[in-house]
């Protein structure tokens, strides 16, 4: 894919140090990340074609589905509004 991701206008990404979680601050509402999900949102700065984060992921984890897994997680986020 050619597509580039990056988080929206409007969508941030932190770190809550208190829960030890990945959260995304969208305007009026928070979305708790559970598992790989922020790892893989820190990849998505506009500047990696979802094969690039793909790849930098397969080296990362080697024993995980992320080809398989991760260029549909991308799109879902996409569909929400949270990824342009």
């Amino acid at each position: 894919m050619t597509w580039r991701p990056a988080l929206s206008r409007g969508v941030v990404l932190r770190h809550d140090r208190v829960r030890e979680t990945d959260l995304l601050l969208l305007p009026e509402r928070v979305v708790v990340l559970r598992g790989s999900a922020g790892p893989v949102l820190r990849l998505c700065d506009g500047t990696r074609a979802v094969d690039g984060i793909v790849a930098e992921l397969g080296e990362r984890y080697p024993a995980a589905p992320v080809a398989a897994e991760v260029p549909g997680f991308l799109t879902e986020l996409r569909k929400e509004g949270w990824l342009a």
